[in-house]
Formats: structure tokens, C-alpha cells, sequence
């Protein structure tokens, strides 16, 4: 998937509809989310949810953008649940947060014209996405969120998808087997039929939001 997604619900709806609790004075990131910045995640401590601004994407440095005194990029996507950097986190629950987001967007067209085709789903208003998330020394809070192969509504413009889960599934994410996260990002992605697909003639860094964001919250 695409590095982009946006939350256009208030920070008293994602608290209220994830069951969390913001601390004080919390507003909605505007605009798009991408790498570096800042979005919404859920996380679990002792017995509470807790909602909390956090930077999207873990540091990454490697010996070559050390030695060209380049600054550390940023990895916000887990698509390789094998990867020794992930191997951590995945056998730890207490690194497990959801990811709030009403929608994803992914480049759509020809190169040197793309536009924003913008997704998420009919009985979802907020999503919950699968993902990680660190407190580091030099960083502070970040998080990245897990992939999985995409449906065919989103299969046009990107072979991998955000791992959203049901309300249903929240817990067993949260306190779930090592076997139970793996098993997550390799089942069957949400059905195409459940995707509300918007193409928009917005260039891709156009910073345009979805034209009509969803509204009845369940």
C-alpha cells in the first residue's frame, strides 16, 4: 500500500468509538498522515485503552545512508512479519496498538499524472488497523502498521493493503498468540464488496483530503 492516510473524524469520536481514553486537549491530525508525521493509535495498559498522538514510521539507518551523512528515513509498514526488526514486537502484546484511520489513499494513472484514489469501508466509518508500536530514546513514540495482499477493489492501484480488524477481533489483537498476529496478515483481506472506492482528479501531492468523508458513526 501506499505511505498515506488520513483520519477525518474528531479525536472524541476515534476516543468514543475505540472505547479510549485521550488525554486532554487532543484534536485530530489535519490533513494527510504520511511518514513522520503525526497520526492516532489505541494501545493497552493495565486493563485501560489509551489514546495517543504518535509519529508514524520507525527510524531506519543503514551503513550506506550513514556514510553519505544522509538523516534516518522511516519505515511505517510491516510487511514481513520475519524480519529481525519486527521480531520483537511481534512476540510482545505490549507493543501491539491500533491504528485509527478513516481512510487510505493510493496513486492511481500514469506516471508523471498520478491522482489520489482514496479507500475505506461501508460499515466501518473509523478503521482499526493492525500495528506496532515503540517508545524510543531518541525518537519517542512511533508506530508502523502491518500489510497484508489487497483485495480486488484495491488491487488496481497497489498489491498490499493495510490489516484492518473487526471490532470482534480487537482483543484477541491486543492479547492474541504470536500465532494469532501472523495468522492476521495472511488471511483473506476485507471482501472488495464491503470497499467504498473513491478516484479523484487530485494530483497525488495535491495534500486533498477524500471528497465527502463518512459521517454516521456505529
Amino acid at each position: 500500500m501506499s505511505r498515506l492516510h488520513v483520519i477525518t473524524a474528531s479525536a472524541s469520536d476515534v476516543a468514543a468509538y475505540f472505547e479510549a481514553e485521550p488525554p486532554s486537549g487532543l484534536t485530530t491530525p489535519e490533513g494527510d498522515i504520511k511518514e513522520g508525521l503525526t497520526g492516532l493509535v489505541i494501545f493497552e495498559k493495565d486493563g485501560r485503552r489509551l489514546l495517543r498522538p504518535v509519529t508514524w514510521g520507525f527510524p531506519r539507518l543503514t551503513r550506506e545512508m550513514r556514510e553519505r551523512g544522509e538523516p534516518p528515513g522511516r519505515i511505517g509498514l510491516v510487511a514481513d512479519l520475519t524480519n529481525p526488526m519486527w521480531e520483537e514486537m511481534v512476540v510482545e502484546p505490549r507493543y501491539r496498538c491500533l491504528i485509527a484511520l478513516t481512510h487510505f489513499g493510493n496513486p492511481d494513472g500514469t506516471p508523471g499524472a498520478m491522482t489520489r484514489t482514496w479507500f475505506s469501508v461501508k460499515d466501518q466509518p473509523i478503521m482499526a488497523w493492525a500495528g506496532f508500536c515503540r517508545s524510543l530514546p531518541d525518537q519517542g513514540p512511533v508506530y508502523a502498521g502491518m500489510t497484508m495482499s489487497a483485495n480486488a477493489a484495491v488491487m488496481p492501484t497497489n498489491d498490499r493493503m493495510p490489516v484492518l480488524l473487526e471490532r470482534a477481533e480487537w482483543d484477541q489483537w491486543f492479547r492474541g498468540s504470536v500465532r494469532e498476529v501472523i495468522g492476521f496478515q495472511f488471511r483473506p483481506p476485507f471482501a472488495a464488496e464491503r470497499m467504498i472506492v473513491e478516484p479523484t482528479d487530485d494530483r497525488w501531492n495535491s495534500g486533498k483530503g477524500p471528497p465527502e468523508p463518512q459521517l454516521a458513526l456505529q
